[in-house]
């Protein structure tokens, strides 16, 4: 690692705070209509008109096995390219805008001994929590869901 500050858009999804690179981050909206896709995966909410571009919308929850928590004033959709494709994520809530020197972003650790968590990017310790930086191109790259933007 070098010495690039990184600015990261941080949320949470329940008690656990998460970051992505912000240069990935395109906006963040509030809740939505969302309409239903037949068929669609559990985690796939459905789809949103956004300017024009219809932007399948993935409650990143369930993506992540956190389970489904009521939706408030503070519930926000990100909206994220992956490597050209544009999915909205909803989130219990966006943070803040963190800088930090990249050095700081620690290995995940290896808990499980399967390739399950590779979409953890690393982990960052700081001085009252730790921030999981999450690759959503690992998370979402092969996806059927991103696929639908494209």
């Amino acid at each position: 690692m070098s010495d690039e500050v990184l600015q990261l858009v941080t949320f949470r999804l329940g008690n656990e705070e998460f970051g992505i690179d912000i240069r990935k981050v395109q906006e963040i909206n509030r809740m939505i209509d969302i309409t239903k896709i037949p068929n669609a995966p559990a985690h796939v909410e459905g789809v949103v008109n956004l300017r024009g571009k219809i932007i399948p919308i993935v409650s990143l929850r369930t993506k992540l096995g956190l389970g489904e928590a009521d939706r408030d004033k503070a519930t926000r959709i990100m909206v994220v390219d992956i490597e050209g494709r544009i999915l909205g994520f909803i989130v219990d809530s966006v943070s803040e805008v963190l800088r930090i020197q990249d050095q700081k972003i620690e290995a995940p650790p290896s808990v499980t001994g399967s390739n399950d968590s590779g979409y953890i990017e690393g982990v960052i310790n700081l001085a009252d929590r730790i921030l999981i930086l999450l690759e959503f191109k690992v998370l979402f790259g092969d996806q059927k869901e991103a696929k639908v933007a494209a």
